[in-house]
This record gives C-alpha cells, structure tokens and sequence, in this order.
C-alpha cells in the first residue's frame, strides 16, 4: 500500500518546548519537494512518548492539513494503553490520515496473546489501515513472526514496520504472512539489504536530512537495482551511524537544527545533543553534502 522511502518526520519545537507549527509547514514542504514517498507523522523520531494526546491529535491534523493528499500521511498512533491507542488511532482516522503505524505496547511486557488482543482491538473498532511496529531495543517487548501472521488475517492491517535490523526477521516474516502483506524497515542501517531482500520500503531518521537521496536509493532497491542502490546507500550510510550517536531523535534534531531548519526545542527527557558529538555529527553532514 505503502511503499518507498518515508521520512519518521520530526516534531519541531521551540526552546521551551512548545510546538513549532510553521517550522512543521516548512519540513513538510522540504519532503514533498525533494520526493519523499510518504511522512510519518509522531512516531518516535516525532517524541510520541512525551506529547500529550491533544498536542499528539492537533500535529496528526496539522501534517494531514498541510500535506493535502500530496503523499500520503502516516499517523503513529501506538501506545502502551489499548484504550488511548484506539482513542489516537480514531483521532487519526478522523482527520484524514492514510493509515497508522502502531508501536507495540512498551513497559507493560504483554505476552503473544496480549499482543495479538491488543492489536485486534484496535483494527475491530477503527476501520483505517494499521501497520504494526515491532521494536524490541525501544519497548522491551518482541512481537514475533507467528502473532505477527495471525494478524495479517485481520483486512485493515496492512503490513508492519520491523526495526529488530535482523534480516531473517524478514525472512520468516514473510514466509508466514506471504506476498499481500508489506515490510517496511525501521533500521536505517541494514534498511538497502532488508528492501533487497523484499522489502517494500524504508520508514526512515536518515530521510529527515537527505530525503532526495533515501527516496532514490528505496526505489533503485525496490526496483531491484542493486549497484544503484549501493552507490546511493554509500553516499549516506555514515549518517546511519551518526544519527544514533545519542538516542533518536537527538542527533537527527540537533543535525536539522545545524541545517537552519528547526529550533533546538526538545521534551525532557531527551536533551540536545551533547557537545562531544557535535563536531563528529558535522563533518559527517559536510561529508554528504548537507553543510558547507
């Protein structure tokens, strides 16, 4: 439904923390231009975990308003309650997104059962397309193939975004949930071997900083162009790295930042940047051509 190269969209803010609307507008902007496939909106490149439900619901809206039908808009609707995702997941479809993207829940530790209950609420009491999120380093939680399959029988859930960066998660992925269901790669880092390998897209921290280049290198992969795709992954693979010099979205901020895009505004309990990393971050975006 989905595929290509689409950017887990940052969530500007100002010093104090508040919401930067207009730098929102001109982010926006700068990915419909430069080609991004789509936007994912308040995933946790966007600090899901630290705004509430209202701020959470009006930046859904804003993306959705702003982009207008351009490309389509991914809602991160995921929580570790089964109620506020479903209320999230409801706001989202309410305001016209494409579909959501659903971390699993984190803290809580569910079991497989608790897992596929907790998803198919979601899917029987709101119609839009869902897309599960499995990142087991962020939640302490690992949806595994066989619930994941269970799943894929459900109509509205699409696909999932595996960010484990373990190529046989794909594998197995597949071999169970078969052709109609799609893969995307949230690991910017094994994201050209996980597309090669079959998957249909990348949702990326990379694209916030070079989105001309990640949708060009996700369409040579998925049109299987390896050599292409290689030679445009070399081009960027040590921002893979360096944008997880700290924990996401610090660096990918603080590099947007530097680029005079957004202000250096982020929630507590993230920080900036720390002033070890700085210099490191810039060349590398000197290195891709992103600074002088």
């Amino acid at each position: 439904m989905f595929h290509g190269s689409m950017v887990a969209l940052v969530t500007p803010m100002f010093e104090n923390g508040d919401l930067d609307f207009e730098a929102m507008e001109q982010l926006i902007e700068f990915h419909v231009e430069k080609g991004t496939d789509a936007i994912v909106a308040v995933g946790t490149t966007g600090e899901s975990a630290t705004l509430n439900e209202q701020e959470h619901c009006a930046v859904i809206k804003h993306v959705v308003k702003t982009v207008n039908k351009r490309i389509p808009v991914i809602a991160g609707t995921g929580a570790n309650s089964t109620t506020e995702a479903m209320d999230l997941t409801r706001c989202a479809n309410e305001a016209g997104a494409d579909a959501c993207l659903l971390v699993t829940p984190y803290y809580n530790k569910p079991n497989q059962e608790g897992l596929f209950l907790h998803y198919q609420a979601i899917a029987k009491g709101v119609t839009i397309p869902q897309i599960l999120y499995n990142v087991p380093g962020r939640t302490a939680c690992d949806m595994l193939p066989e619930t994941v399959s269970r799943l894929a029988k459900i109509s509205n859930i699409v696909g999932i975004k595996e960010a484990t960066g373990d190529l046989q998660r794909l594998r197995d992925l597949m071999a169970l949930c078969g052709d109609e269901f799609d893969y995307y790669s949230g690991d910017d880092m094994t994201a050209l071997d996980f597309m090669l390998a079959g998957g249909h897209g990348n949702i990326s921290v990379t694209a916030n900083i070079v989105p001309e280049k990640m949708q060009q290198m996700c369409q040579a992969a998925n049109s299987a162009d390896e050599t292409q795709a290689r030679s445009l992954n070399n081009e960027i693979e040590a921002l893979h790295s360096d944008l997880f010099l700290e924990a996401n979205p610090i660096p990918v901020k603080w590099a947007l930042y530097e680029m005079g895009m957004i202000k250096t505004g982020i929630r507590l309990p993230m920080t900036p940047l720390a002033g070890q990393y700085r210099e490191q971050l810039k060349l590398t975006m000197k290195k891709v051509g992103v600074l002088n």
